[in-house]
Formats: structure tokens, sequence, C-alpha cells
């Protein structure tokens, strides 16, 4: 597989993985983080910039899976590539995100905050 086509899978996953808290936060009507709020990545944007900020990332899934790369589910390389890309974006969005909602310190059952 060409190296183009590992990064079109990669960043697919990325772009898919990304739009699901957007999407998922959005047509729940509830705030989430986006680019576009202040400060960015930190204060919250309303439930529509959410659905559509989630549905521009599945648009540049799509486009990088399908039209800029040849995804086919039964290649191995392929799904390595967009799974590698959704288990990363995946972590980060944990990772940054986490502190925000209180995602970084779990609480055990029975414990009080």
């Amino acid at each position: 597989m060409p190296w183009a086509q590992w990064i079109a899978c990669f960043f697919g996953g990325v772009f898919f993985t990304n739009a699901v808290p957007h999407l998922v936060r959005g047509v729940t009507g509830q705030p989430f983080q986006t680019p576009f709020a202040k400060p960015s990545g930190k204060g919250l944007s309303s439930s529509s910039v959410n659905v559509v900020w989630g549905w521009f990332n599945l648009v540049l899934a799509y486009a990088l899976l399908f039209r800029a790369g040849d995804f086919d589910i039964h290649a191995a390389g392929h799904v390595a590539a967009f799974g590698l890309g959704i288990l990363l974006m995946g972590l980060m969005s944990a990772h940054l995100f986490g502190p925000l909602h209180g995602g970084s310190r779990p609480q055990q059952p029975g414990a009080t905050g």
C-alpha cells in the first residue's frame, strides 16, 4: 500500500473519531469544546455548533477514506491505519478533555467527590 494511502486511512480514522463526541453532544443538546470556543478547545460551544463541527469531521473522514484514498474494508493495511487513527485520536482526546470533564480521576464506587 502506498504511503499516501496509509496517511489517508489514518487521518480518516482521526476525523471519524473526532466527529463522534461532537455529534453526540450536539444532538443531545449539550455544549462541548470546539476550536471556535473561547478559549479554543477549553470553552464550550453550543450544541448546534457541535453538530456542524461533527458533520464537517465526517465529511473530511469520507473524503480521506473514499476520495483521496481507496479504502477497502477487506484490506488489513487499510483497516489497521484507520484503526490506529481512531485509537490515537481517542487517547489524545481522553488526555486533553478528561481534566475538563472529570475523566482523569475516576471515582471508586461509593466514593464521594
